[in-house]
């Protein structure tokens, strides 16, 4: 019995040696591993910062995994509101505080918005830019709005059927040249470009005709017809409203447009009179389009 026990005593001990052994072993192996393994993950970024494609795809995944995991987590609105988010899109508007304009220029801009239907802060900007571009082109700014309400109604995107665009209806593959100083002819839907553009147009046609109401028949295509189908003294009486309100004085918005004839011009060139010009033959309306679009 003594035997039996001294040969368990034996056993055991002998059992834990060999365990103590084996853990001592086992640890000693996870040491060196981890200790290669590290080793390895140091050489293998060392490697990667040497080598900034491999850097620039491990930090792509990096993110990658870093927005899924946040998409994950995120609420769907919350989600597609930040897909869509654009903080600088406001450097693209049109617009401007009614609250910077002059008392005219607040007046003209509070009229038109009221009588179009159209923002206050858009119409601000356009009407600040007429008395900028007006001033500088010696064009009164009321005559450029007033183009600009009988064109388009304030309309930025607005196309005739012969090829007129924008606001003023510029001809744009005619005054193509005029739109290389804004980036290409795609600025003709740019608001503030096609003002400008039109202001040179207009000046030119006033120049050429040599008096206001024969400069816009010619800006409208109508110079060498018999009729401009009212254009002039339709822009006339609306200018006519415009300087009224700009004047401070009380214009329904919905006062009907009656024509007015354009006031002579002092320098404007004695001109043949309609009676003693030779009788125009009849023009087809195809013809007339085309001519319309030359002249424009």
């Amino acid at each position: 019995m003594e035997m039996l026990r001294r040969w368990w005593v034996a056993a055991g001990q002998s059992a834990a040696v060999f365990a103590k052994d084996v853990g001592h072993g086992l640890l000693e192996v996870c040491h060196n591993t981890l200790a290669l393994i590290g080793l390895l993950l140091v050489a293998a970024v060392v490697f990667a910062l040497g080598k900034p494609e491999l850097r620039h795809a491990a930090e792509e995944r990096m993110f990658g995994w870093l927005q899924a995991r946040q998409e994950a987590r995120a609420d769907p609105a919350e989600l597609l509101a930040a897909q869509l988010s654009e903080p600088s899109a406001v450097a693209r508007a049109t617009a401007a505080d009614p609250r910077e304009l002059t008392r005219q220029q607040a007046l003209v801009a509070n009229w038109i918005s009221r009588r179009y239907r159209v923002a206050p802060e858009p119409i601000s900007r356009l009407v600040k830019e007429a008395w900028h571009v007006g001033e500088r082109a010696g064009i009164d700014p009321t005559l450029i709005l007033a183009v600009m309400a009988i064109e388009s109604s304030f309309n930025p995107f607005a196309q005739s059927p012969v090829g007129a665009q924008g606001l003023m209806q510029v001809m744009t593959k005619v005054h193509d040249d005029k739109y290389s100083a804004f980036g290409g002819t795609h600025a003709a839907f740019d608001p503030v470009t096609n003002l400008r553009v039109g202001v040179q147009v207009l000046k030119e046609c006033i120049q050429r005709a040599g008096g206001l109401e024969a400069g816009l028949r010619w800006y409208v295509g109508a110079a060498n017809l018999e009729d401009d189908g009212g254009y002039a003294g339709k822009v006339l009486a609306e200018q006519n409203h415009l300087k009224l309100v700009a004047g401070g004085r009380s214009v329904p918005v919905n006062a009907a447009i009656v024509v007015v004839a354009a006031p002579a011009a002092a320098s404007a060139p004695a001109m043949t009179p309609v009676a003693d010009q030779p009788a125009a033959a009849p023009e087809s309306d195809k013809a007339r389009t085309e001519r319309v679009a030359l002249l424009r």
